[in-house]
């Protein structure tokens, strides 16, 4: 059954990429498997609907994998769609020679799609093949501020998921008793199956459902994670956010995620950054904005104005002649750093001009005879 990666998210078909990154980050946060604590049924539970709603949001912010979606209900690993739209930043995918790399779906084909995959699976050579899954890979998000984005920053992340099992290592067995070889396929890992369809007989491979085309069956299952090589735990990273990261990039920890099944490999983990407001700048880029409140009097007399930049530096400005306050004056080099670089954006000051409430009749004279200049 296809998922509806839209009422995953809860959000309107038409929903734009905004309204699809709020969704995500709210429900991610509601749904995070922290929040099951020592529960394992809870951890399961939410675990499980965490990596369906970021399996929703890799598709429906993908601009190339939301088009296919839309088009055909479903994606297809591989097959470019038209524009080529771009991948969001840090992940990166390795499309590989398959069988349904050429746009065929033989799902529902029955046993000629079961055919026809063991055929291209077999190009090249006989190969053992192992079905024992590789662990999901798992998105955090990582608040951070501005001024950590600025100067660079080390987090320190602990996460519930699952992990290797302690008593067995993650292999699923006991290591004491050993394995034995497989029975049913004489420890190839493979059987061989004869079909007949209305092509006519065919003969093929199929990965031996005793002992998962590893070709050794324990002696002895694990009693901590009952085979799985398994078990809810608790995962703790380290990790460096450099200076100049933006809003929404993405650092990849590698094999930090869910422990594949039986020793398999493990997931990779996807830290996403999000950056906080601050309540002084305004980020765009590399280069930032401040408001800036300047009184009437200030501006004619052309007094200099003294700033903080987000480093903490002092700042002296003087307006430059006839400055025209609508625009925004601009400071060169007292931006962000560049993230891959040296140097650092701009800083961009926007005025606003404050008027006094009430003017004394001394006051009034004193605009009127400057009127008169102007």
């Amino acid at each position: 059954m296809k998922k509806d990666y839209y009422k995953i998210l809860g959000i309107d078909r038409k929903a734009s990429p905004e309204e699809i990154k709020k969704a995500f980050y709210g429900l991610a946060h509601e749904h995070h498997p922290h929040k099951a604590g020592k529960d394992e049924k809870k951890f399961k539970e939410l675990n499980e609907k965490f990596k369906e709603i970021n399996e929703a949001y890799q598709v429906l912010s993908n601009k190339e994998k939301k088009e296919q979606y839309d088009r055909f209900g479903q994606v297809f690993e591989g097959v470019p769609v038209g524009g080529g739209g771009e991948r969001p930043f840090g992940f990166e995918q390795d499309f590989g020679p398959s069988a349904d790399g050429f746009g065929f779906d033989f799902e529902g084909l029955g046993d000629l799609g079961e055919i026809l995959d063991s055929f291209f699976e077999g190009i090249g050579g006989h190969q053992r093949r192992r079905t024992y899954r590789r662990g999901s890979d798992v998105e955090l998000i990582q608040e951070i501020s501005l001024e950590e984005a600025f100067k660079g920053v080390r987090k320190h992340l602990e996460y519930q998921i699952l992990i290797a099992c302690d008593k067995c290592q993650g292999v699923g067995y006991d290591k004491k008793e050993g394995v034995a070889t497989c029975s049913t396929c004489a420890g190839r890992g493979e059987i061989r199956e004869n079909r007949r369809t209305f092509f006519g007989n065919f003969s093929q491979n199929k990965v031996c459902p005793e002992c998962a085309g590893f070709g050794e069956v324990p002696k002895k299952i694990c009693s901590g994670c009952q085979g799985s090589g398994r078990q809810p735990g608790v995962r703790k990273v380290d990790i460096d956010i450099i200076p100049g990261v933006a809003d929404d990039q993405i650092i990849k920890v590698k094999g930090m995620a869910e422990a594949g099944e039986r020793g398999s490999e493990a997931g990779d983990l996807y830290i996403r950054i999000e950056e906080k407001p601050h309540p002084l700048f305004r980020r765009e880029g590399d280069d930032l904005y401040m408001s800036c409140d300047l009184k009437f009097t200030e501006a004619l007399l052309g007094k200099k104005i003294k700033i903080q930049d987000l480093s903490g530096e002092s700042l002296t400005i003087e307006l430059p002649a006839g400055f025209n306050f609508k625009e925004k004056l601009k400071i060169h080099g007292k931006g962000m750093p560049h993230l891959h670089g040296s140097g650092r954006g701009n800083l961009y000051l926007e005025f606003e001009l404050k008027l006094p409430k009430k003017l004394s009749e001394k006051a009034k004279k004193i605009i009127e005879e400057l009127d008169k200049e102007i």
